[in-house]
């Protein structure tokens, strides 16, 4: 038994050389929808009843229809927001995890000695595609994130794929 094979398994277990999980940034936490619900509902309510006694009672319904639309449209985003993927990187492999927003997964593995990593950048706009490449198969990496964290992932996982492709200790 080596010092890479899990005792109680027996099953291999590599030194990880790189480890990211990747998830989309929500800058609205649960307190602040509701702050911002709270507010949305108060005033569609307000003009509701200055429209109502007005007499343009049909517009009450369309003002809570804005509610529910808000609302509906945040919860889907919300909701899109717990995807994920999982990157980890050893000497012996590369695994891409990808979690979709309903929990369903696909993992992807790659031999790093095979690996291409390709950054695409816009001048105007910064990175905006981070894909590896391995002979025939290719697989995008971080699409929800924004630009200075594509950047900032391109690069640490460049160097950890050129750790991971030079020669071992």
């Amino acid at each position: 038994m080596s010092d890479n094979d899990n005792p109680k398994t027996g099953e291999r277990t590599d030194n990880v050389i790189f480890a990211a999980r990747l998830t989309p940034f929500r800058s609205l936490g649960t307190t602040g929808f509701a702050v911002m619900m709270a507010f949305v509902g108060i005033t569609c309510f307000g003009s509701g009843v200055m429209f109502y006694a007005l007499g343009a009672w049909p517009i009450v319904g369309f003002l809570g229809l804005d509610v529910l639309i808000i609302w509906l449209a945040f919860r889907l985003n919300y909701r899109a927001g717990r995807a994920s993927e999982i990157v980890s990187l050893s000497r012996d492999a590369l695994t891409i995890r990808k979690v979709q927003p309903n929990g369903r997964s696909s993992e992807i593995f790659f031999n790093p000695y095979w690996v291409r990593l390709e950054v695409t950048e816009v001048e105007d706009e910064g990175v905006t595609r981070i894909e590896v490449r391995s002979r025939d198969e290719a697989v995008c990496v971080g699409a929800f994130l924004n630009p200075v964290d594509r950047r900032s992932f391109a690069h640490a996982f460049r160097a950890a794929l050129a750790e991971a492709k030079s020669p071992g200790l």
